[in-house]
């Protein structure tokens, strides 16, 4: 049942961010990707909100809504909540992982890009 609910929460957050950042470049006229950039700051306030949350328990709506929907809304929400646990327990681990994440991925994309040349 989590898998369904996962797979249903994951098409509306996909086609949610593809609406917004549609929406968004239409009438915000910049050559910085805004529209994706709101998506991400959206997707991480409402993870930040959902999960700052103590009392959260993994029932339906968790799996639908957070793991579906803002999974696949923004995976910068995933990454920042994980970057925020980590300041919790290591400011220095919590850095690295930041500077990994990005370099790596920017790297991925990059390398990515060239072997389909």
């Amino acid at each position: 049942m989590n898998i369904l609910l996962v797979g249903i929460g994951g098409s509306f957050g996909a086609i949610l961010r593809y609406l917004l950042n549609e929406i968004i470049n239409k009438y915000i006229h910049t050559t910085l990707p805004i529209g994706i950039l709101i998506v991400n700051v959206v997707g991480c306030f409402l993870i930040g909100l959902i999960l700052g949350n103590t009392l959260v328990s993994k029932d339906h709506s968790y799996y639908f809504f957070v793991i579906g929907f803002l999974g696949s809304f923004t995976t910068m929400s995933a990454f920042s909540y994980q970057v925020v646990e980590l300041f919790n327990s290591n400011i220095l681990f919590a850095c690295s992982y930041i500077i990994l994440m990005i370099l790596m991925t920017i790297l991925a994309t990059y390398i990515g890009i060239n072997f389909s040349k």
